[in-house]
């Protein structure tokens, strides 16, 4: 049996491994758009299935709108031929996410992913209308990003519901890590496209019904997370469990450390620099990153 198809109302669609790609700094901590575009290709050369710059891992809230639309326009420019590029955009604030979705279009991304806006809590009638805004403004494909542990704005499945409805709304990248309200969620629209957002749960979201995943182990081992997909469209399920529990070990690995310094670490690991985290994110100290290093190459994962 293959992996799940795509919903009916994601003109992309979306499957397989979409990396929520990294934004590359240099030593002073400014925008290194030409490495962040680099870094796309690095995915999309080991096969990824679409790239997710402006992410969680892209560091979209350290950055400016400027920035942000530099970014979107490196990554297009090197990769956009050849894969789906779905570019994060949200804000706070309705207007804000309305702008940085439009020039997001503008540059050439082939859908936005909105993330819940956050800080200020959220009733459900406010978030189907953000939603519903944000779609109307743009003609590209709209993707819910559902990562409640961060925003601080869970959608219930009754919010979802509403939001669903919406015009130009064509799926839902859900970190939630909460499976029973992804499974419901999945199971009530099967018309739009779900994309499992924790590397805890790669091959148990494509069991759900999500069509693709992603993935911030694949922004180190790109390989390996395209390899587990590959397997489960197969239908060797035994060798995609096989390759999940190698996730694990790879994400208790980056884990080490400062909040999210792991995948960079990784990547410099296998010789790609992208740089240091915007302060007042950091990187590894010498002892995280050499315990690291050892605990990757345990696993086979580094020349």
């Amino acid at each position: 049996m293959a992996a799940p198809d795509p919903g009916a109302a994601d003109p992309l669609s979306l499957h397989g491994v979409v990396p929520p790609t990294v934004t590359a700094f240099d030593d002073d901590g400014a925008l290194d758009a030409e490495t962040t575009a680099e870094h796309a290709r690095f995915v999309v050369d080991r096969g990824v299935h679409g790239v997710f710059p402006l992410g969680t891992n892209g560091e979209f809230a350290l950055l400016g709108p400027e920035e942000r639309d530099e970014v979107v326009r490196a990554v297009v420019e090197e990769v956009g031929e050849e894969v789906p590029v779905i570019a994060g955009v949200g804000e706070p604030a309705t207007r804000r996410t309305v702008e940085r979705a439009q020039a997001a279009e503008r540059a050439g991304a082939d859908g936005v992913v909105v993330v819940t806006p956050y800080y200020y809590p959220l009733d459900g009638a406010a978030a189907v209308e953000h939603y519903r805004t944000v779609c109307a403004a743009v003609d590209c494909p709209v993707y819910v990003y559902h990562i409640p542990s961060k925003t601080g704005n869970e959608l219930s499945l009754e919010t979802l519901e509403e939001i669903a409805a919406i015009d130009n709304l064509a799926g839902l990248k859900d970190s939630s890590k909460d499976v029973p309200w992804l499974g419901q969620a999945v199971a009530a629209h099967d018309d739009l496209t779900f994309l499992a957002g924790s590397d805890s749960l790669l091959k148990p979201g494509l069991d759900l019904g999500c069509t693709g995943m992603v993935s911030a182990v694949a922004n180190a081992f790109p390989e390996l997370v395209v390899d587990l997909y590959e397997a489960y469209d197969a239908g060797d399920r035994e060798r995609a469990t096989t390759l999940q529990a190698q996730v694990y070990e790879v994400r208790s690995a980056i884990k080490r450390g400062p909040y999210m310094a792991g995948v960079k670490e990784a990547l410099s690991h296998r010789g790609f620099d992208a740089g240091p985290l915007r302060s007042p994110l950091r990187r590894m100290d010498d002892a995280d990153s050499a315990a690291l290093r050892e605990e990757l190459a345990a696993l086979g994962l580094l020349e």
